[in-house]
């Protein structure tokens, strides 16, 4: 039986190929993800440096817990759940308060000049960081990543109902956060404490959900 070089090898064979001693599999499978997982906790995170750590934290948990992979979910999905972890586990230690990430950005209104871009970035990191946990976790990989909902739903173990209303108050407590911090639906920025009716009508109670 003829063995396929790392490169043409599937997920999966290379984590079986992993799990039997090949020194290169496991290697093949960080080069393929690192990049995206990277992505992922620069979201989650908000700050490089605590990114660059839960990557590396969550490849070497992924590369000694090997062997608990069974293939039932994808491999790419597995590694998210555990980076996604190694996140929450380290965002709970410090909070991130370093420059925010361009993706992240798209969820706000377009500024328009250079100064309201960055007050615009300012304005979503604060939201975004502030949001509950789950919520928070659910918007990255849904609108951040285009994690399909069922994919996310497995990532964060969770029914896809649920990811789909995390993502739905998510985006209205930034939309109201935003207001708030003065930016109106076009992008222009409002006075503070103008009269807007669109702030003035809010969810009460709601959850965390």
């Amino acid at each position: 039986m003829t063995i396929p070089p790392l490169g043409e090898a599937d997920d999966r064979v290379l984590m079986q190929r992993h799990a039997d001693g090949d020194p290169e599999a496991f290697g093949e499978i960080y080069r393929r993800h690192r990049d995206r997982m990277w992505a992922v906790a620069v979201g989650v995170c908000g700050d490089r440096e605590l990114a660059a750590e839960a990557v590396q934290d969550g490849f070497i948990s992924a590369f000694r817990r090997a062997s608990s992979y069974r293939g039932e979910a994808a491999v790419t999905t597995w590694l998210h759940r555990i980076i996604v972890n190694a996140c929450i586990d380290l965002t709970r230690k410090a909070r991130p308060t370093s420059e925010l990430t361009d993706e992240v950005v798209r969820l706000a209104p377009a500024a328009a000049d250079a100064t309201g871009r960055v007050d615009t970035r300012m304005a979503v990191h604060e939201a975004l960081h502030a949001l509950p946990e789950a919520q928070r976790l659910a918007l990255v990989l849904v609108d951040m990543h285009a994690v399909p909902v069922a994919e996310a739903a497995e990532i964060l173990q969770v029914a896809p109902g649920t990811i789909k209303s995390r993502c739905s108050r998510g985006r209205e407590a930034i939309g109201i956060a935003l207001a708030d911090a003065g930016f109106g639906p076009e992008g222009t920025s409002r006075p503070r404490g103008s009269s807007d009716t669109s702030t003035q009508t809010r969810p009460q109670g709601g959850g965390h959900d």
